[in-house]
Parts: C-alpha cells; structure tokens; sequence
C-alpha cells in the first residue's frame, strides 16, 4: 500500500513509519520539522521525506495542502499525527497549535474525499480532550470537562475539533476516518525537552539532579511503550470496520511521585534521592488510565511491555542523546 503519514518525524511518527516501512508498504513522510528531526526517518527506497506545514494562511490552507497536492491522490492509508504533544511546546504557540488541530486536519479529510472509497484517515486524538475526567477510568463515552480558557485548551480543544470534524465529513462525505485517543506514551526518540514527566525524570535521574515533581506526586499516569502504541494504531487502521473512538494506552496506573522513583532505581539502582516540588501546573489532570475494553474486545489489541521493561529499553536512549549534547551534535 502506498501510505502518508503526517507528522513522521514526531516521536509516534518515527515509529510508525519505520513500522509501515518494515510491513512492505511505501511511506510518503509529511512534516515541517518544527519538532521532529528529520534524522529520525530513516534512509529508505520506499520512503519518501516531504516538507509541508498544515496551518493555514488567512483561511486559505496553504503549505500542507500544495504539498499534498504535489504527492497526489493515490494513498490507501493516511496516518494524521501532525500536531505538538509537548505542553512546554504546544503553549508556546497556542494559536499555531489550535490551527494545527483544525485547519491541518480539515486539510487531510478533504484530501481523502477524492477518493473516499479507498483511502482510509487515521485521525491521531489525545486523552487529553477528556480534561478533568469525572470518571475513572476513562472509557470512550465519557463526556469532555475541558476548561476552555485554561493553558491547555488549545491542545485540548484543538484535539475535539479534530475528532468533530472527522465525524463531520465521515457524515457528509462517507471517507472512513478512525479515531484513536492516544494516552501517555514514552520510549526511544522523545526530545530531551519534551517536557513530559517520563523524559523530564530520565534527563534529571541520568545527570545526578534532583527529580521535579508538580504538585504533591500525587496525581496518577498510565505510561504505554511506543512499540505497543504503534501496533494499536496498525489494529485500529487495518481492522475491517471502523469501531468509533478507540482509547490506546496502558492501563497501568501509577502515581508521579512512584513513577520518579522508579526512575531513579532504574537508572541509579535505588528510589531514594533528592525530589524537589513544585506547583501544580494549571488544568494537570489528576488522574488519567484508559478503560481500554473497545480495544481489546474489538481490536484483540492490548499492551505487551510493562513500565519497567519500557524504562529499561528507554533510559539508554536518553543516555545517547545526553551524551550527545554534551559533544554538540544533539538538538
């Protein structure tokens, strides 16, 4: 199958394309590289690396769309990843990152009506849209409580236009769009100022500096392994109907304050250690753990890899990119 997918360089769209690559398939990788390093693709004849930028330029979709234009019509699948998860990085821009939810995604659907029949979007959605969940653990049907003019309401809200508007032109135009609501993910590849608590405590851990905690540790994540992760979205994408939202995660909770030190074990062989607290960043949920029954009844998909095999696989990558940076030759 001849495959696009947006975002590629990303930490999720690395992965997945090397995945896409290793199943056979061609892979068009679309990005700006405003985020992702283009280092991170792999040289391949059956890959091809495309710029493009998919915000818009006063209402008119300019970038994303010439490029897409360029690449043609004829893809099976389209992987829609394009977005900044980051909080650290995603607030920097919010109107960027809000345009990005919408415009960039309005963008990949109607380049799917073209040929509806045959190209099939996978829409990357976030956890994040649930904001404050008011039920634990999450499941597909719960409601958003996300406060709309909070720091994070222009990922959040971003995220819920994407997934309205994919219900939008599913309805009007009979594209098949999968929505995957993607939970905390970590592994090899995560910037070292990806902001995210596993890559804030593996940089801190690994250069002998106290871990930083917001809020009282007491706030709970569930952290999927990037492999795991990459196959739910292939289950999601290649099963023969589409299910509706589908939550991908592990739902092994664990609260921040045992995550940091687990952490510190993995990398120092001990939990003890300098922790230093910090105020609770505005509209942080609480608690967050995917009810991912949708996933395993209907996808026959669970995760495989458990938080301590994903560190152990994860902190020698961070220990590469710190030595890295030492010698100047990391971003």
């Amino acid at each position: 199958m001849r495959i696009l997918c947006t975002g590629a360089a990303g930490f999720l769209g690395q992965h997945l394309t090397r995945r896409l690559l290793d199943d056979g398939h061609e892979v068009v990788a679309l990005d700006d590289f405003s985020t992702g390093r283009v280092e991170h693709l792999p040289a391949h004849p059956r890959l091809t690396v495309a710029w493009g930028d998919d915000t818009h330029t006063q209402g008119v979709d300019v970038r994303d769309a010439i490029a897409l234009q360029k690449l043609g019509h004829d893809f099976d699948r389209i992987y829609h990843l394009a977005c900044p998860a980051s909080p650290p990085i995603y607030q920097r821009d919010p109107v960027r990152t809000l345009e990005t939810g919408v415009w960039g995604t309005r963008t990949i659907l109607y380049h799917a009506t073209w040929k509806p029949g045959r190209t099939r979007v996978l829409l990357a959605s976030s956890s994040e849209i649930y904001g404050e969940p008011q039920t634990h653990p999450q499941p597909e049907t719960l409601w958003s409580h996300v406060n709309t003019v909070g720091e994070r309401s222009s990922y959040d809200l971003g995220k819920a236009a994407a997934e309205a508007l994919a219900i939008a032109y599913m309805k009007k135009y009979q594209i098949d769009c999968r929505i995957a609501r993607i939970h905390n993910t970590a592994g090899p590849g995560m910037n070292l100022r990806d902001g995210r608590v596993v890559s804030n405590f593996c940089v801190q851990a690994l250069q002998g500096m106290p871990l930083t905690v917001y809020g009282d540790g007491s706030q709970t994540r569930s952290i999927c392994y990037v492999d795991d992760m990459v196959n739910g979205l292939v289950a999601l994408m290649e099963h023969p109907t589409n299910p509706g939202p589908v939550n991908l995660g592990n739902p092994e909770e664990v609260t921040v304050l045992a995550l940091a030190r687990r952490v510190r074990y993995h990398v120092a062989g001990r939990e003890d250690g300098p922790i230093v607290f910090q105020p609770l960043p505005g509209d942080d949920p609480t608690r967050r753990c995917p009810d991912i029954t949708k996933a395993r009844t209907v996808l026959g998909w669970t995760p495989k890899i458990t938080l301590d095999e994903g560190l152990t696989r994860t902190i020698p990558y961070f220990r590469e990119e710190l030595a890295k940076w030492a010698r100047g030759t990391s971003t």
